[in-house]
This record gives structure tokens, sequence and C-alpha cells, in this order.
């Protein structure tokens, strides 16, 4: 029962982070869908504030149920660390992730080279957009850390172990790092719908972009997830966010 009350506390916790980041989340993703499927969901709930609106609840639903469940499946493996910071681990999350930013940010010199619609979407990367900016930091490090490691990861992990491994004590390394892969293969498939959408098409290249750059962050994350705990794994996602955009806004024109 106490698991369970701290379960709550912590998902009531993640509610206004799950509700502002999916409006923002609607608010940056919503000008990009097909004006005619726009406007059959603007129909059927009546303005397109209520569509955003009914975006951020969903999010905020979902960000709960999978801070609840994935805190009590974080428990059963072990991976439910006290939700604070330690030094040495934070300096090395803190490196990383800006490196790992940075790095992420080549991607508007290298593949937007070579697809062309990728290019001219960076022509507004040189500005500032604060509805993209927190869409990022709050939906993208907070609610998709959630989902998919905090609960995907963590499912896949007990899944595995009582699956294969039930003899054991304690879950073993190999099935947190199969967990992991196949988490951050979810998160990359996650961004099939939304790259189809930008791009009008998945081509070979684009499917690899899409796999490479999300897939390869997914598994840093799920380590620091396994390593440290769910706090890192989302500062860590923040700051690839913050870090690869603050490039962008010195870098292009």
């Amino acid at each position: 029962m106490k698991n369970w009350k701290k379960a709550l506390q912590f998902a009531l916790c993640l509610l206004p982070i799950g509700l502002i980041g999916g409006w923002f989340a609607a608010e940056m993703t919503l000008p990009s869908v097909p004006p005619d499927l726009l406007e059959t969901a603007v129909q059927q709930v009546g303005s397109l504030t209520a569509v955003k609106a009914f975006m951020a609840v969903s999010s905020a639903v979902y960000t709960v149920l999978c801070g609840f469940f994935g805190y009590i499946l974080a428990e059963k493996i072990g991976l439910m660390r006290p939700f604070r910071f330690q030094k040495s681990p934070l300096i090395r999350v803190l490196l990383i992730s800006v490196l790992g930013g940075a790095i992420l940010s080549l991607d508007a010199w290298t593949f937007a080279n070579w697809i062309p619609r990728l290019k001219d979407s960076y022509a507004s990367a040189g500005s500032f957009d604060a509805v993209t900016w927190i869409a990022s930091i709050l939906y993208g490090g907070v609610t998709e850390e959630i989902m998919i490691r905090l609960f995907l990861m963590s499912g896949l992990a007990l899944l595995g172990w009582k699956l294969f491994f039930r003899s054991e004590e304690q879950v073993p390394v190999k099935v947190l790092v199969v967990a992991n892969i196949l988490s951050a293969l979810v998160f990359a498939a996650g961004h099939l719908p939304v790259t189809a959408q930008t791009f009008g098409t998945l081509t070979p290249l684009i499917l690899l972009r899409c796999f490479l750059l999300n897939g390869a962050a997914g598994l840093l994350f799920g380590r620091f997830y396994r390593k440290y705990g769910i706090q890192y794994a989302i500062l860590a996602h923040m700051l690839f966010h913050l870090v690869s955009r603050t490039i962008w806004l010195i870098a292009i024109p």
C-alpha cells in the first residue's frame, strides 16, 4: 500500500507537466497537420482550441498513468531511485548530454543537405520559437521519458526477467540492456508518424535518420535511467533539445 501511495504522489506531480507539455506539443504539431484532417478534428470537438485542449488532457492522462505504473514497475526491478541528483553522476550526465546535443545539432548540416524538405524546415530554426522550445523540453524531456523509459523499459525488463530468468534474485544486466534496446527502437518508431507527416513520405534515408538519431539518443537515455535513475534520463533528454536548439539559434542565419 505504501508503494502505491508513493507511486500516486509521483504520478500526480507529473500532472501539470503533462498538461502544459501536451498543450505546447499540440501548438507545435497542429500547423503541420493536413488541412482536411485538422478540419475534421475541429468539426468533431467544436473548435481548434478544443482540439488543443483534448490533446493536452490526453497527454496529461497518459503521463500520469505511465508515471504511476512505471513507478511500480521500476521499484519491482530495482530502478526506482530517490528523486534527487548526486554530484558525480550529475556532472557525467551534464557533460555527455551537452556533447550529445551538439552532435544532434549536426543534423542541420548533414541530413539536411540530403533531404531538401528538411533543409527548408531548418530555415526557421535560426529564430526563437517559445512554443517549440517548451514542447521539446516538457513533452519530449519529461512525458516521453516517463512513457518510454520509466514505463515501457521497466515493463519489458520485468517481463524478460520473469519469463527467462525467474530463478535470479535480481534482474540480470543483460535483460536491462535488451529492454533498453527494444524501448529505444520503440522510441524511434514512435517518431515515424510525425516524420511521415512532416516529409509527406518515408524514404530509406528518412527512415535511417529517424532511427539513427532517435534510437541512439534513446539508448543513451535508457543507460542513464538504468545506471542513475529516471531523473537523469529526463535531464539528459531536456539538455539534448536545449543544446541543439541553442546551436541552431546561434549558427543558422
